[in-house]
């Protein structure tokens, strides 16, 4: 039997019945070995059907005159028992061919089980092949032929019993062969529909899954790029500034080789973070090997700007321990490559301001960046990717985000988060 959603749970209880069916779906019952599918019908249609027509064909034969063995079948003459015979062993044989050609299979077998029926008498037992011939058709696609070959030869065998009047063929036996059709096929449409129903679930369960991953994977990327880009960014900076001032200020060029080796530091840490978080076993929490940057280290940000030569007035107006931590992170990361950008790209930038408010309504958060300088190329592949990982940030938490040349010169990063957000980084 196949699983199903338990009817006992409450119809409120709905994260239950969404596990139910996902088990039912996911986690079907053990299907029968390929074999016994392909040969038990075929051993069925012989043990049922083959005995019967054979003694019937001995019988009507005179080879055997025995006949309590079978005492309810009407004597045939030898032709038609023969004919029986035929029929019966053909089910068997059309069957073992039916997982390649399921389509002509059945269509032999409707031909084959309406002269069974005309031939054999309403005491003959029903040709089994061909309930089986139904059903592997349908299951395995081939419906229309299903429908075709058994709408024709019942239409063939109603204008018989009307246009001649055939005995086989009476009202009462029309309607019990119709009916048992009707329950074959309901039978393999049911069989039929949970199968499309269990593909199309695992095929969406697939694509969902990919979609995680694709996630995943880009979340992971926007961690990497927004470390690597600032640090790696600082980096140079300090490392141009060290090589300039290597001989004339030693002093000087030891500053920046320290600072070079204490944005390494925090960048090799935060990149074995993201990397551990990549290691660790599905289902289990990730421990970071250091804390996820929060509103608090953005003083740390501006001091590194400042280093460079340009100075950040940083206004934060909001209450720390108010903001959830999915949006402390995702401003940290929007300022983050904002000052990136400002160092890499914004030419003569002097200044630097750095906003951070509630909106007038206090429904939202809201970040300005806006630097002096002219505007940055945005275009090109780095800044592009940059800018990219900043809105999805701000659209994940269900906020938004523009960046553009200021009115009075520059250019502004604007990110707006709701204070309930919708979503994490």
């Amino acid at each position: 039997m196949h699983a199903r959603i338990p009817r006992v749970l409450p119809r409120e209880d709905v994260p239950a019945r969404r596990a139910a069916y996902h088990r039912a779906m996911t986690d079907p019952p053990p299907r029968p070995p390929g074999w016994f599918r392909l040969w038990g019908p075929v051993i069925a249609c012989v043990l049922v059907q083959v005995p019967v027509a054979l003694w019937q064909a001995l019988r009507a034969s005179g080879l055997t005159t025995h006949g309590g063995r079978f005492p309810f079948l009407p004597d045939l003459p030898a032709g038609e028992a023969w004919l029986l015979l035929g029929l019966a062993l053909l089910a068997p044989v059309a069957l073992a061919f039916a997982r390649r050609w399921p389509g002509p299979v059945v269509a032999v077998l409707a031909v084959a089980g309406s002269v069974d029926m005309a031939v054999g008498g309403e005491q003959h037992p029903p040709y089994l092949g061909l309930a089986f011939a139904i059903v592997s058709a349908v299951v395995r696609g081939a419906r229309v032929w299903a429908w075709a070959s058994i709408g024709a030869c019942w239409l063939l065998a109603t204008v018989s019993l009307i246009v001649f009047d055939a005995p086989a063929w009476t009202g009462g036996r029309a309607i019990g062969t119709t009916f048992a059709i009707l329950v074959v096929f309901g039978i393999a449409e049911a069989i039929r529909s949970r199968r499309d129903r269990a593909a199309e679930y695992q095929r969406r369960l697939a694509e969902a899954r990919r979609s995680e991953v694709q996630a995943e994977r880009v979340r992971i990327a926007r961690e990497i790029h927004d470390v690597l880009a600032h640090s790696l960014s600082q980096i140079n900076v300090q490392a141009g500034v060290g090589l300039h001032l290597m001989d004339r200020q030693p002093d000087k060029a030891a500053e920046a080789l320290a600072s070079i080796k204490e944005t390494s530091k925090t960048a090799l840490d935060e990149v074995r973070s993201v990397l551990g978080a990549l290691r660790a076993d599905p289902g289990e929490p990730g421990v970071p090997l250091v804390p996820e940057p929060d509103l608090s280290r953005l003083p740390g940000l501006a001091a590194s700007l400042a280093a460079d030569g340009v100075a950040v007035d940083l206004d934060d107006r909001l209450p720390h321990a108010e903001v959830p931590q999915a949006v402390q992170l995702a401003i940290y990361r929007i300022v983050q490559e904002s000052l990136t950008n400002v160092r890499r790209h914004a030419t003569g930038a002097r200044r630097v301001r750095v906003r951070l408010d509630r909106d007038d309504a206090g429904a939202a958060y809201r970040l300005e960046v806006a630097d002096d300088g002219s505007a940055p190329a945005i275009a090109t592949e780095t800044g592009g990717r940059g800018l990219l990982g900043m809105r999805e940030r701000a659209e994940l938490l269900g906020g938004s985000l523009s960046a553009g040349p200021a009115p009075g010169g520059g250019f502004a990063v604007t990110a707006v988060i709701p204070s309930a957000p919708g979503g994490a980084p």
